[in-house]
């Protein structure tokens, strides 16, 4: 692992990425993703060089009525390594919004996030997510209140796609907010390249976020959308000028794509996919903190969707994967590091197709 203070800005092209008075350097960092972006998971990221990560989307109302019990205290835990860290915020009700951000700023968070993205049905359902991408003045009243609301120390951004659909009302909308969101002070939007109505459906639209970057001019902006390799990430950058990328399904069960992003920034050549080994230390210090924050019984059954996640770069990715889907118990893990790590062996690199279907927000 590599130490995630390291700064290699002065060997790479790109421009250092600043989030308000928070300064990352290094533009590649990881999204937040429903299910997956807990403590855990950001602390793998940034042991493996992601200058900043956002926890999981967390509902307002959810976080008003919050008690500080054990069984759910790790939705806010934050680890004194992770800092900066984001907090993700989504909801229907401004005030709500704003009072979910002031339990964020409390829980320890640096930066908080406004999800205005979210394309799964349920969500779009219940007015949230995506949905605010059609009704800018909720959407704005949402970013001035999360804003008023929040310590002026405190960056605010926004996460969003190109719009509900690709009509000229709904490109109309995604600027209105986007501009609107700048000038009541919000650090920094993230725009995914897909419309709410694709949801994971065909390509990221790249061409999209250059035209936002060259109407926003010195504002910043993160790209979102297909990054699931070290070279996505700069060829994002190359080709639309924004500022700075969020991996997303990428580091699931991948956070040497920050490691290989790294050295690709430094000039230096891609490093090879982790070995067996290296994928076997790296799974047994996921769930060894996933284990401290939910308990084993629970703590095996989150790493269960991750070990399916890591067999994506194993060598024998769909046997791997099998034994991964029924892993219940911890002589489970056992079993499936005694025959399947126990060989050093070249590993793979992440082949997009394998998180076809998997949400993010």
């Amino acid at each position: 692992m590599i130490n995630n203070q390291t700064n290699l800005v002065e060997q790479s092209p790109f421009a250092p990425l600043r989030i308000g008075e928070i300064e990352l350097g290094f533009p590649v960092v990881q999204a937040a993703l429903s299910g997956y972006s807990d403590m855990s998971m950001r602390v793998m990221a940034r042991r493996f060089g992601a200058s900043y990560a956002i926890c999981e989307v967390m509902l307002d109302q959810f976080l008003v009525a919050f008690k500080d019990r054990s069984k759910n205290r790790h939705f806010l835990a934050i680890a004194d390594e992770e800092h900066p860290v984001g907090g993700q915020l989504m909801g229907a009700e401004p005030i709500q919004f704003a009072a979910g951000a002031v339990k964020l700023v409390e829980a320890g968070y640096d930066v908080i996030d406004i999800n205005f993205g979210c394309p799964v049905k349920k969500v779009l359902g219940r007015c949230r997510g995506g949905f605010h991408l059609s009704q800018p003045e909720v959407a704005l009243e949402i970013v001035a209140r999360t804003r008023d609301a929040t310590p002026p120390e405190i960056p605010v951004t926004v996460k969003m796609r190109r719009g509900i659909d690709d009509t000229a009302e709904s490109r109309d909308n995604f600027f209105r907010i986007l501009d609107g969101a700048f000038d009541l002070g919000v650090a920094a939007i993230t725009v995914h390249g897909r419309t709410v109505q694709q949801r994971y459906i065909g390509p990221s639209r790249w061409e999209f976020l250059r035209d936002v970057k060259e109407h926003v001019g010195d504002k910043t902006i993160l790209g979102s959308g297909d990054l699931f390799t070290a070279q996505d990430c700069f060829d994002m950058m190359r080709q639309t000028g924004i500022d700075g990328v969020t991996v997303a399904r990428g580091a699931i069960g991948n956070p040497w794509i920050f490691q290989q992003a790294r050295a690709l920034y430094a000039g230096q050549p891609l490093p090879p996919p982790p070995t067996v080994f290296e994928q076997r230390e790296v799974i047994q210090e996921h769930m060894r903190i996933a284990d401290e924050l939910y308990g084993e019984k629970r703590g095996l059954g989150h790493m269960r969707k991750f070990g399916i996640k890591y067999s994506f770069l194993h060598p024998d990715l769909e046997l791997v994967r099998s034994k991964f889907t029924k892993m219940r118990t911890l002589e489970d893990w056992y079993a499936i590091r005694d025959e399947h790590y126990c060989e050093d062996r070249p590993g793979n690199y992440l082949n997009p197709q394998v998180h076809a279907g998997t949400a993010e927000c």
